[in-house]
Formats: structure tokens, sequence, C-alpha cells
């Protein structure tokens, strides 16, 4: 399962063009020094949005925050396993959370 959820979000990623996976053991997205999608040892994806968001999309896809290693990331939301069936509506998402961290200060 967690390879199987690893390709997709490989897979994910390469759909978007102006960033690329980081990340070894831990794989991630980051931007503007901000990660803004993670992938955790569970083999969820985590992508972060603005607080209004956050709850807007959380709502809707019927989903929670995102958790990795035990610690609720703040931010992110989980993306439900179901999601991933469409990878081409999930990465206007990951676009979204990209342009969201572009909009704030540099690390």
């Amino acid at each position: 399962m967690w390879e199987e959820n690893l390709k997709s979000y490989d897979a994910l990623v390469a759909k978007c063009p102006r960033f690329e996976r980081k990340g070894k053991t831990m794989p991630y997205t980051s931007a503007n020094g901000y990660m803004f999608s993670l992938f955790n040892k569970a083999g969820e994806i985590g992508i972060r949005f603005s607080k209004e968001v956050q709850e807007k999309y959380m709502k809707e896809f019927n989903t929670t925050l995102y958790k990795s290693y035990g610690a609720v990331m703040q931010g992110y939301i989980l993306i439900p396993e179901r999601m991933l069936l469409d990878l081409d509506t999930v990465a206007k998402y990951l676009n979204e959370s990209y342009d969201y961290v572009m909009t704030l200060k540099p690390k």
C-alpha cells in the first residue's frame, strides 16, 4: 500500500511542472521556504492550505487534519485515498497549495 501510494504521490507531483518532489525517506514538496505537501509513513498525502480554504476543503472532501509521525500538521488536510483515483483534480489542489505558499513571506 505504501509503495502504491508513493507512486500515486510521485505521479501527482509530476503533473505539476512548477515544482518537484524532494526527500528520500519522507517525500515532500516545498517552495518559498515552506513545505506544502507531505507523504507520511502511513502512505497518506497531506496538502497545505490557508485556514479558510482548509476548513472548506475538510467539509467538501469529508476529511480531517493531516497527521505525520503522530503529530497533527496544522494547515494540512488529509487527501482521502478515494481522491487519488483522479490525480488531475488533486493536481489542481496541489497547484493551489503552491500558489498559497508563494504568497507567504519567504523564509
